[in-house]
């Protein structure tokens, strides 16, 4: 899928995107469960830039989490920076944000983030060397020794388990409020527009990208989070 095509379709998703993935929620807030104390020895008023940042549902999360936090929220879809934005103001915690809307490459340059948070985002980049300088675009706005958690759809598609997980994952989805068509659509997207990768060519990835030992922390179905540290020697 090309980039204004998954832009557009973002955009639309963007008004019940909450909505039609809320029976999914404990997958979520699980993996925030064992984010936050990944992220605690951060400075008190830490600067975290949240890439794909979505309807702001991990912002919101770490907003409540570190009230002296202050977030760079990016986000290429319109629709969802603004739903990102109301569920800021509506929540108070607006006044500790900057809203980005546009790719991350148009982020102006300002002081490097502490740490920086990137959700089910980079699986929608197939190209790896295209992948590998996105993890690197997010390492060059990091200090360092700076965290990343990131976390992507990651798989062994060839394997036998895969054939006992997929049907499993997609009958999890179904309870979610998502129509029998657009769970074709998904079916048909793992296959041509998100790079589902086994775990292990993700993580090398991210140590391309700039990042030491990306490290596991989560799990569920198909969703892998991983937590990497900004390597002093990284490219600026």
């Amino acid at each position: 899928m090309q980039q204004d095509d998954l832009v557009a379709l973002f955009d639309q998703q963007a008004p019940g995107y909450d909505r039609q993935w809320a029976n999914t929620a404990a997958i979520r807030d699980c993996m925030y469960l064992l984010l936050d104390p990944l992220l605690s020895d951060l400075p008190r008023a830490a600067r975290v830039l949240c890439v794909g940042v979505g309807t702001g549902q991990e912002l919101a999360h770490l907003a409540r989490a570190f009230p002296d936090w202050q977030f760079v929220a990016v986000d290429p879809s319109g629709g969802m920076i603004e739903a990102c934005r109301a569920r800021a103001e509506a929540e108070g915690f607006a006044g500790r944000c900057h809203f980005h809307h546009g790719f991350l490459e148009t982020l102006p340059a300002a002081a490097p983030f502490d740490a920086a948070t990137c959700f089910l985002v980079s699986q929608f980049i197939v190209d790896r060397a295209l992948r590998v300088r996105f993890f690197a675009d997010i390492a060059a706005r990091l200090r360092a020794g700076g965290l990343l958690a990131s976390s992507d759809l990651a798989f062994d598609t060839t394997s036998p388990a895969y054939a006992v997980l997929l049907p499993a994952w997609m009958r999890m989805m179904s309870n979610a409020d998502v129509s029998p068509e657009a769970l074709q659509r998904i079916r048909e997207a793992y296959t041509r527009d998100v790079a589902v990768l086994p775990p292990a060519e993700v993580a090398s990835m991210l140590a391309a990208g700039g990042f030491e030992t990306p490290t596991p922390f989560f799990q569920a179905g198909l969703i892998h989070g991983w937590v990497s540290r900004r390597s002093a020697t990284s490219a600026t």
